[in-house]
């Protein structure tokens, strides 16, 4: 499959979970929060994430459609990590995905609540998911510490920390690499490693599917930061040059735009050939890490 169809198989089955989700809150919370949850929850995206853990899954040798809940609990995760980034406590940004961030629709107060709510709403998806699957209760444990390990102190949360320490300072290439393995890539190597986990992957396998995630996910930012500098804000549905007027290191700041272009591709067949070398070449892998570097949005 091209990545185009995958990422659009992707965002049907992750999208279809997300929205019965949002049915479920309706019917739980009070009315005003269960239309914040549903803005989050309705939120458009590429959904690279999921993806990465449907075809990780599939190079695993998995084919249960069950895998659709560990995704969406992996996008659950990553929308919850987009309401916080934009607060103004953060990156204090207007614009997420093409439309208003959630602040910006309801209020601070909302926004706060509904990303720390999302993770508990998350842990439930991926409990579901794994009953789904059949999996015993220590996978889902491993699962379920790998997911919020990604998405707490030891990944997002703390790669954000340091991004916040960072700005108006000037990183140098290895300390620019630590804020963002947290940052974006933990949750993007978690994506893969669940994926994997889902389909009972283990030695050899599993391994080539986390350094896989670990360098897609670094490529995934540098491309991020490329696009920062030469995209638009409706190319990007973000505010382009948010980077420069936070004063943030970046991948072009210190390779420039080509050589972090270069820098982006390497690291994206590093990650091809780790599947290679455990014998878990995997086209659908493949298609995604070229797309991961090679997008304009």
């Amino acid at each position: 499959m091209s990545a185009d169809a995958l990422l659009a198989e992707a965002r049907e089955g992750t999208d279809r979970r997300l929205h019965q989700v949002a049915d479920q809150l309706a019917a739980t919370v009070a009315a005003g929060m269960a239309e914040a949850f549903s803005y989050a929850l309705h939120s458009p995206g590429k959904r690279v994430r999921p993806a990465l853990v449907l075809s990780a899954y599939r190079a695993a040798g998995g084919h249960s459609p069950g895998a659709a809940g560990v995704a969406a609990a992996v996008e659950i995760v990553h929308t919850y990590s987009l309401v916080h980034d934009d607060l103004p406590c953060m990156d204090n940004d207007d614009l997420r995905r093409g439309r208003a961030t959630m602040h910006r629709q309801f209020d601070v107060r909302t926004a706060t609540r509904v990303g720390f709510l999302l993770v508990p709403v998350a842990a439930q998806v991926l409990a579901d998911a794994a009953g789904e699957l059949g999996l015993e209760s220590s996978l889902m444990g491993t699962m379920a510490a790998t997911l919020f390990e990604a998405g707490g102190i030891e990944g997002m949360v703390g790669g954000q920390w340091l991004d916040l320490e960072a700005e108006r300072q000037q990183l140098d290439l290895p300390g620019l690499i630590t804020v963002h393995r947290g940052k974006t890539g933990a949750l993007i190597q978690a994506s893969c490693v669940l994926g994997g986990l889902a389909a009972r992957a283990s030695g050899d396998g599993l391994l080539a599917l986390q350094r896989y995630g670990a360098d897609i996910g670094l490529a995934f930012q540098i491309a991020d930061d490329v696009l920062d500098v030469i995209g638009t804000s409706d190319q990007l549905g973000k505010t382009a040059g948010k980077d420069e007027a936070l004063s943030k290191s970046t991948y072009p700041q210190l390779l420039g735009v080509e050589g972090a272009r270069a820098e982006a591709e390497r690291l994206a067949r590093s990650a091809i050939a780790h599947l290679e070398r455990a014998g878990l070449a995997s086209p659908s892998l493949g298609a995604l890490a070229h797309y991961i570097v090679t997008r304009n949005s």
